[in-house]
């Protein structure tokens, strides 16, 4: 594995740049993906490998395999990039159905990931709403407010809604979930077959919290939720809920990008707090 964006005199072919330390080329005769992370920690490309691994291994919806894994980076099966037309969405959405009946004994994971550059804790909680406050909520909540972004008023509202969290979400099983399931990570192969990609944050959770992240950054086609809902044998009510569910990646991005989620944060605090 490289350790710049320069790929290696061994790479056959012409390396064709991706953008943001992302290439595509052919190692050993296969066409491959190499994302290679200046800076980022160790560990970050592992946890990516094993959150693909997990998903591949649960033979719903296709995933890229994994050809190689450094501190440095990663190399990826090449799925190419294509268009999807409403039957490969409706397979997706069966698919994605089918992954979440893979059960898990606990929420959480094996081993910690990643959600974008924040590291993310899979300590294993045998209660839903215990680890999404304690894993998920409140560290980014108080990330945020040493960081300035919140106000102590902000964190008190937060802190009071992870009370709540019992009366305001159904309780529901863990299941192995990607757990950064926007629609830039539902990747359109060049055949127009759905596969996800980037694992760094799989773990075992709750479906709806995938299902919301998927209204939250330009949603699939309804094609997908119709199918999944029939495959899961759920209504539509899950959306209810999807701005709570959502909070956690509202808070994420603003600690990643800045204010500009800040309205959207605090406006599902005012809503539930």
């Amino acid at each position: 594995m490289p350790t710049s964006a320069t790929p290696t005199p061994s790479a056959t072919g012409l390396p064709h740049h991706l953008g943001d330390g992302v290439h595509r080329l052919r190692l050993a005769g296969r066409r491959a993906v190499v994302k290679i992370g200046r800076g980022k920690p160790p560990g970050f490309f592992a946890a990516e490998a094993r959150g693909l691994h997990a998903l591949r291994a649960a033979g719903a919806l296709r995933v890229p395999a994994v050809y190689a894994v450094e501190d440095a980076g990663i190399a990826l099966e090449d799925l190419g990039a294509g268009r999807a037309d409403a039957a490969d969405w409706t397979k997706a959405g069966r698919d994605l159905a089918r992954l979440h009946r893979c059960a898990g004994t606990r929420f959480g994971f094996d081993a910690d990931g990643w959600c974008g550059d924040h590291p993310q804790d899979n300590t294993p909680d045998d209660d839903g709403f215990r680890f999404f406050a304690e894993r998920r909520l409140l560290p980014q909540g108080r990330m945020a407010l040493d960081r300035g972004l919140l106000d102590r008023a902000d964190l008190a509202r937060l802190e009071a809604l992870c009370a709540r969290l019992p009366e305001l979400l159904p309780a529901r099983p863990p299941v192995l979930v990607h757990g950064d399931l926007w629609r830039g990570n539902l990747h359109v192969c060049a055949d127009g077959e759905l596969a996800l990609i980037d694992g760094g944050a799989v773990h075992y959770g709750w479906a709806e919290a995938d299902l919301a992240m998927l209204t939250l950054f330009g949603a699939p086609p309804g094609e997908f939720f119709v199918a999944y809902e029939s495959e899961a044998g759920i209504d539509s009510g899950w959306r209810e809920r999807a701005a709570l569910l959502n909070l956690y990646h509202l808070l994420n991005h603003l600690n990643l990008f800045g204010g500009g989620y800040l309205g959207a944060a605090r406006s599902v605090l005012m809503r539930y707090a």
